[in-house]
């Protein structure tokens, strides 16, 4: 694998980016083009081959496609799968010093990565999207992509991981610090600590945000009533949905939908 070197400068150039989701059929297609692409899947699993390398890119990851080199999917559209894309190109060739993006890479704040998608997609599709802003949106992007958490190394990161995913499989029933402890056969005080100094927030914050990521999305794509997003995506009243809601975004679900209601959506 190889990073990408980016340095603020004139010349960065974005084209566009849209939302796709899986008509769960199909695969990825065979090209080769002459941008980067920036891939950040929202839902499912994306198989991806570049060259001779094969990429599993999971929910909450980014990939970073290369110009000039083949790509092909590795495996057919599971029909869960989203991902958001952007393409963009470079004025000179990569350098050596600035901003150093992995190729793949598991996003430490998915929810800002988001918000700056559909920010990006909100004006696209308004026409307002101004060359300039589009640059300023996709560094923003490469430094979330870039940002490494502080500790996470070693044991610590396979134990997050672990929590990670536990959060993931049961993120629609009740949780707390101690029965995801008790799963994972660990103290709860030494997993909230070891999870805070890997993602920089408690669990039960982690738990909030993955809930609200799922129902931003409802709030985005689907017709449900915020009491139907708050009982699909876990939270134990209407009232607790809107209040954490609120407290995160500053405004209400319902204003939240009437904002973020435009997204260019694409099925292939």
């Amino acid at each position: 694998m190889q990073d990408l070197v980016v340095a603020p400068r004139p010349g960065l150039r974005v084209q566009n980016a849209g939302l796709f989701v899986s008509p769960g059929q199909g695969t990825h297609p065979d090209r080769v083009l002459d941008s980067y692409e920036l891939i950040f899947v929202r839902r499912g699993t994306l198989s991806l081959w570049e060259q001779n390398h094969r990429f599993d890119v999971l929910a909450g990851q980014t990939l970073l496609l290369w110009p000039g080199r083949r790509h092909y999917g590795a495996a057919p559209y599971p029909k869960s799968l989203s991902f958001y894309w952007l393409h963009f190109q470079l004025p000179d060739r990569p350098r050596k010093s600035g901003l150093r993006v992995p190729q793949h890479a598991h996003v430490a704040r998915a929810d800002r990565l988001t918000e700056l998608f559909h920010r990006f997609l909100d004006d696209q599709e308004a026409g307002r999207l101004e060359p300039l802003d589009a640059a300023l949106l996709l560094l923003m992007m490469l430094s979330e992509v870039a940002r490494r958490p502080a500790g996470d190394t070693g044991h610590e990161t396979v134990l997050v991981g672990r929590a990670e995913a536990y959060i993931s499989s049961h993120l629609t029933e009740p949780l707390s610090t101690g029965r995801i402890a008790r799963a994972l056969r660990v103290n709860p005080d030494y997993l909230n600590r070891t999870f805070r100094r890997a993602r920089q927030m408690t669990l039960t914050e982690h738990i909030h945000r993955r809930r609200l990521h799922d129902a931003e999305a409802l709030l985005r794509e689907a017709t449900d009533s915020v009491l139907e997003i708050a009982t699909a995506c876990g939270f134990a009243s209407v009232g607790h949905f809107r209040r954490v809601f609120e407290r995160h975004h500053g405004l209400s679900p319902t204003a939240y939908r009437r904002l973020y209601a435009r997204t260019h959506v694409n099925v292939r």
